[in-house]
């Protein structure tokens, strides 16, 4: 199956890098948002990521105006009702997650459509099974920025049928051109089940007061090559994001480098979420 129409549900930064992706080797890409200020937010950041582009040379101004044109938006599920394809891109929260697959299930009328979830840790069973078709719900797990960064995770539940696990990976590899990585179902799936034991490791390290964070991320890039630091990346990524897998991968495996220290519960409790606030363990206003 060639995936000709998508819906990407959610237009935060990953639901606004996926819609891109998919509007850049032109497929017909709606994006849903609760409301008119999130979807204008979601508009607003997949316009300034294109206008990036174009300025740094590397997509032409006709290539940029063929990308907008591909894209529509929406603040009715409904409009999800032709699609071949739905993304589920929303904030990591299972009850969210899991509504949001119920009402697809009831919008999208394409028999063959495929319901897929960007989550990150949250296994897939649970959201297929809010639906009438868990057969052709799957994992595709993007990561941040979805432009730049090529791989993608494909999960496949108990469930998922062989034909939705080809179609996503043709989807996903042939189409917009990723490096797939295939995942059993479980919390955290392979890079976060690796990257978040580390990220939270190094928050362990910062409030025993072992060593500053400038030096533990130094350590990291210095000494074994990493692009950033853990306390960098964990910025990157949303310190909500950060805790909300930690949380999803010790439910699941009860294990004790999965449990989130205190240090980054008080800081996602003070709003403290990283570069999207301004301000994590760095300072970015």
């Amino acid at each position: 199956m060639t995936v000709k129409k998508i819906g990407v549900v959610g237009a935060g930064l990953m639901g606004s890098g996926i819609a891109e992706v998919c509007a850049r080797v032109g497929i017909d890409t709606i994006v849903h948002e609760q409301n008119e200020a999130a979807m204008e937010a979601g508009r607003g950041r997949i316009e300034n990521s294109l206008n990036r582009a174009v300025k740094a040379e590397k997509m032409s101004e006709a290539d940029c105006e063929l990308t907008l044109s591909k894209l529509g938006f929406s603040t009715d599920l409904a409009a999800m009702t032709d699609r071949d394809m739905v993304i589920e891109a929303i904030n990591e929260d299972e009850e969210a997650k899991t509504a949001v697959f119920r009402d697809l299930d009831r919008h999208v009328e394409n028999p063959d459509a495929i319901l897929a979830s960007n989550t990150s840790s949250i296994p897939i069973m649970k959201l297929a099974m809010a639906t009438k078709r868990p057969a052709q719900v799957i994992g595709i797990h993007f990561f941040n920025p979805v432009p730049v960064l090529h791989l993608v995770e494909l999960v496949t539940s108990l469930l998922t049928s062989e034909e939705t696990a080809a179609a996503a990976a043709a989807f996903s590899g042939d189409q917009l051109g990723k490096r797939v990585i295939a995942s059993q179902d479980r919390a955290g799936f392979i890079v976060n089940a690796l990257l978040i034991p580390y990220v939270l490791s190094s928050i362990r390290m910062v409030e025993s007061g072992f060593a500053s964070k400038e030096d533990i991320d130094e350590g990291m890039r210095t000494g074994c090559a990493h692009p950033m630091g853990p306390l960098a990346l964990a910025d990157l990524i949303g310190l909500d994001t950060t805790i909300a897998v930690a949380e999803s991968l010790y439910e699941e495996f009860k294990e004790q480098l999965y449990a989130p220290p205190p240090l980054l519960s008080r800081m996602v409790d003070a709003g403290l979420l990283g570069r999207k606030t301004g301000r994590g363990f760095y300072d970015y206003s």
